[in-house]
């Protein structure tokens, strides 16, 4: 049996991307496509202007794309995919899970909110606890979780690996983010070709927020964030795929570049389909990991890292992540089979 799914704002990069993985996936059906008026009552094939390299699903392709509201989505829908623009998102997804929809949302709005798990299923699982309290205290009988940020996603899973044998007190990270994080018309190529852009705007802030809330504990009424100070400097550069970034880790205890090293590649996997069969490779070589080599290693679910170096402080390294796929759509399908594991479709 399949659990028949929505995906909302299906027609841009991460939305295509999340047609892409969930056509062919075992425990999802898809159901219903949504986009703008504009795009409502079109064939998903011409709507979409698919740019992903791999053939649209054909099923998909000649669905008629929807209006994103939840009378247009089929009742027999249990969970519904959102990659919704953020200011979208914010007023859009509460319609959805005041109607009975879980929603696992790749949008940036509510990440932060205290009631609204935020979940990489590897790191922390048991967030999805946060479910209950949301639906006590906003009456709803669906529910929304988020993964969060492209780039927090690259960094955290590492730290994590870090914070459970060494402790964190301060981490300090610069991005070097691929342009597809932009979306399709986020930067032209006039801005970005011989180019790098000191600046995204608002991503720092998520890094330094998003990632402590990740690592916190979750007391099974709230999650206290992680009392580690997060800074982050984002800029963008102009590979396609795969976000890059330089991390400084400061430990409460000392780490040893075989230590960090053991600690990464052990950090233990989970047993979902999309969820890599290692979810930390780590490199030797101080070279290593570059984008075009590295990012779609185990289907584009896996992070990478190298570079380690013993510092004063603790440990500085590299790590990176397919932005779309672990980054974006595949970590919104990760946290829908989390859902559907925990019983919560």
């Amino acid at each position: 049996m399949t659990i028949r799914a929505g995906i909302v704002g299906a027609t841009g990069a991460v939305g295509q991307r999340l047609v892409q993985l969930l056509a062919p996936h075992p425990e999802f059906e898809i159901a219903a496509v949504t986009a703008s008026e504009d795009s409502a009552g079109t064939p998903y094939r011409k709507a979409a202007k698919w740019r992903i390299d791999a053939p649209i699903p054909t099923d998909v392709g000649e669905m008629t794309v929807r209006e994103t509201s939840p009378d247009a989505v089929p009742d027999d829908v249990a969970i519904v995919f959102s990659s919704l623009p953020s200011a979208v998102g914010e007023r859009v997804e509460p319609q959805f899970c005041e109607a009975g929809y879980i929603v696992s949302s790749n949008s940036s709005n509510a990440r932060r909110d205290p009631d609204v798990p935020l979940t990489v299923p590897e790191v922390n699982a048991d967030h999805l606890g946060l479910l209950e309290v949301q639906r006590d205290e906003r009456g709803w009988d669906g529910g929304l979780v988020k993964n969060p940020n492209c780039s927090t996603i690259t960094f955290v899973p590492p730290l994590a690996a870090l914070d459970d044998e060494f402790g964190l007190e301060r981490v300090t990270v610069a991005t070097l983010q691929a342009v597809s994080g932009a979306g399709y018309s986020g930067v032209t190529s006039m801005e970005i070709l011989d180019n790098a852009i000191p600046h995204i705007g608002g991503e720092e802030r998520k890094m330094e927020t998003e990632s402590r809330k990740l690592l916190g504990e979750f007391d099974g009424a709230e999650v206290h964030w992680h009392d580690a100070q997060v800074e982050a400097s984002c800029n963008r550069i102009p590979t396609l795929d795969g976000h890059l970034e330089n991390v400084w880790a400061d430990t409460d205890e000392a780490v040893s570049i075989d230590g960090a090293a053991t600690a990464m590649g052990e950090y233990p996997a989970v047993d979902l389909h999309s969820s890599p069969d290692q979810l930390i490779h780590v490199f030797e070589e101080p070279d290593r990991p570059q984008p075009r080599l590295d990012r779609t290693r185990e289907n584009g679910m896996a992070i990478t890292a190298g570079g380690p170096r013993e510092t004063d402080t603790g440990l500085q390294f590299n790590c990176l992540a397919h932005n779309t796929l672990r980054g974006a759509a595949g970590a919104s399908v990760l946290n829908g089979e989390l859902l559907l594991e925990r019983g919560y479709l």
